[in-house]
């Protein structure tokens, strides 16, 4: 395995790698026709990081924050104001994380893949509804995992530290008969989360069920079967004071969110000839959450779960890859996808309600010459609910030499609302809390940008920059119609059309063989215009006597600032003497607002890794010492008029890992 990640390492920075998230062809960085951040491996390896959304803060215009009392976000470029990021396609080999039930949004509590299960992880930087559909609106992360052929035996691991750091960890890897081999990982997560509490609780425990099996069934075809389970409990709720104690606000009690996903896939490769390739992709999902509690201060107290629901999902993908030409290639197919999603509170006395979503899609690299490569992308979706949108994309990406690559690419993206956007019916006893919209628009991203790429082999080092110019419209926001009636209920409701501009870049560098330095930055300015619908003098705007100038300003400030304007990350993996290994992450970022009641205060965070690698009377692993916020506290989620709240401490642990 040493060996192997040394090979990594030397192909990495001896030349780009080959990604395959942006066209679904397997392309080089130079040939792809927008901007891509590949984490590889070993890299993951060394980061000083134990959640898989911590991987994130080293891509450029990402942001991200762990699983508190709100659930875990990742986000790129902002519009930020939905709970569980609608708006980023995360993909694990190659199902849509996605989920009905959380609301057309990814749970990152949930995700079915194990840190030390992933192989790489290709980020597009930028939309991509062409190839992934409409809700790939900011860009996608395509986390692609080990081959089971490359596990053997069993591993073990265990983690502890401060803050109830309590982790552990099983993997066995083998062979299934002739022509099968199998991995499968178990893996147990607690903490009782930020040590500074005000008026809320945190506490986290999740366990993963992971297996994948691949088969090599003849010559030309490969079957690849993928199943597992997630749970998870995270906590909701506010305390109150009661005299000179804290306790649960009668109103909003301290109570467990526990959310579940359990996922079967199946995926059949077919080599036609040497320059074509079939695949068929079947999925099957199931996601649950439940918050559930009884509202005692309500007129009426009822059962309250605003994010209770069960939602299942059946997706069928076919895509054909072929060579059309010497100097062409084509990427091509069509799926087709039913969610059926039930919520007592959000969608009362509808049952089961289901959307089918049809999609087809093909991407065309045409090279005509070594100094210039095409990329022509076109989708076409079509959505029960949110009736057809049509996604273009074509960029032109110059050779200038072999080192030095200059892109000009335009895309055009849709991202369509949740069932309970369309759908929604909420009461809560009080007030008449939301009513979906049957005829809502969808967002709208037209995107401009020029890319350049340096891929300097000499120097062990290459350059990733993309300036961008991102105009969205029918920006999307549920809004409080009228905070003087309560049967005037809130609506998901067109509001903005914002306007992003900036530049972001990636520099890799490997000046010595055990040194590795990756540094990172983003450059953004935003502006947003309130739409003429929303200003109309109508009871459904903003000028609705209900509705204020502060409101109007906080919906503004939240579009502006939903991401830093500046924004620095730096990694350097060392290797030192006595076969240890360090690492060091730095993030800095000015303020941003994560909604429209909270924000992130401009901040600096450094992480740290050292680890020892060891072999030992047929006996190998590795011990850990990794340390976050090693400079001190800072906020890294904070809610107005709340000093206290979602302060970040230093939390450290120890992980030891055991290879039999």
């Amino acid at each position: 395995m040493a060996c192997s990640a040394q090979a990594d390492e030397h192909s990495y920075f001896s030349s780009l790698p080959v990604v395959a998230s942006v066209s679904r062809l397997p392309q080089r960085l130079a040939d792809a026709p927008t901007s891509v951040t590949v984490i590889d491996r070993d890299m993951i390896r060394n980061l000083p990081i134990r959640d898989l959304n911590d991987v994130f803060r080293l891509v450029p215009g990402f942001q991200t924050y762990p699983n508190t009392t709100e659930a875990a976000r990742v986000t790129y470029h902002g519009l930020t104001d939905e709970e569980f990021s609608p708006r980023l396609q995360v993909l694990v080999d190659g199902r849509s994380m996605y989920s009905p039930a959380f609301r057309n949004g990814t749970n990152w509590a949930l995700i079915p893949v194990a840190i030390e299960d992933i192989e790489r992880i290709e980020v597009v930087r930028g939309t991509n509804a062409v190839s992934y559909g409409s809700n790939a609106f900011l860009g996608v992360i395509n986390i692609i995992t080990v081959d089971p052929s490359v596990v053997r035996g069993f591993s073990v691991s265990t983690s502890y530290g401060n803050q109830n750091v309590r982790d552990y960890s099983l993997r066995n890897g083998g062979k299934l008969g002739e022509a099968g081999d199998f991995r499968f990982t178990y893996r147990q997560q607690n903490d009782d989360g930020l040590r500074d509490r005000y008026d809320w609780t945190d506490s986290y425990f999740s366990r993963l069920f992971d297996f994948r099996a691949d088969f090599a069934l003849t010559e030309r075809d490969s079957l690849q079967v993928s199943a597992g389970h997630v749970d998870a409990v995270t906590q909701r709720g506010r305390l109150q004071v009661f005299g000179s104690t804290w306790q649960s606000d009668p109103g909003n009690p301290i109570r467990d969110f526990e959310q579940s996903n359990s996922f079967l896939q199946f995926q059949w490769r077919r080599a036609l000839s040497s320059d074509s390739d079939f695949q068929l992709r079947y999925a099957y999902s199931v996601d649950m959450g439940t918050e559930a509690y009884v509202n005692s201060t309500s007129a009426t107290p009822y059962i309250y779960d605003p994010w209770g629901a069960e939602g299942s999902r059946h997706e069928v993908e076919v895509q054909h890859n072929i060579r059309l030409h010497e100097t062409a290639r084509l990427a091509w197919g069509g799926s087709w996808r039913q969610d059926t999603v039930r919520a007592q509170t959000t969608l009362a006395g509808q049952g089961d309600v289901s959307r089918d979503v049809a999609r087809l899609f093909g991407n065309l690299e045409w090279k005509p010459s070594s100094w210039l490569t095409g990329n022509l992308g076109l989708s076409g979706e079509a959505d029960r609910f949110a009736g057809t949108n049509v996604a273009p994309r074509l960029s032109l990406s110059f050779h200038l030499d072999p080192e030095n690559t200059l892109r000009f690419g335009t895309s055009r993206a849709y991202r369509t609302g949740s069932t309970v956007d369309y759908r929604g019916d909420w009461y809560n006893g009080t007030k008449y809390q939301f009513r979906g919209d049957p005829d809502m628009p969808s967002e709208r991203m037209d995107t401009l940008e020029i890319g350049y790429l340096g891929d300097w082999r000499d120097w062990r080092m290459s350059l990733d920059v993309r300036l961008f110019h991102e105009k969205v419209y029918n920006r999307l926001l549920v809004i409080d119609r009228d905070e003087g009636n309560n049967a005037i209920p809130d609506a998901m409701t067109a509001i903005q059309d914002v306007r992003m501009r900036g530049v972001e870049y990636q520099w890799r560098w490997q000046p010595f063989t055990p040194t590795r330095i990756v540094l990172s930055q983003m450059f953004i300015g935003i502006n947003a215009d309130f739409m003429p619908s929303a200003l109309a003098n109508t009871s459904n705007s903003l000028w609705n006597p209900g509705n204020n100038f502060a409101k109007r300003n906080n919906i503004d400030a939240l579009s502006q600032y939903g991401t830093p304007h500046r924004s620095t990350s730096l990694l350097l993996i060392q290797k030192l003497p006595y076969r240890l290994e360090f690492s060091a992450a730095g993030y800095w970022q000015s303020n941003m607002k994560w909604s429209i009641n909270t924000e992130a205060l401009k901040y600096r965070r450094i992480d740290t890794r050292l680890a020892y690698p060891f072999r030992w009377a047929g006996l190998s692993g590795e011990m850990a010492w990794i340390v976050q916020s090693a400079n001190g506290a800072h906020f890294e989620y904070k809610a107005y008029n709340n000093p206290a709240d979602r302060i970040v401490e230093r939390r450290q642990w120890l992980t030891l890992r055991l290879d039999f």
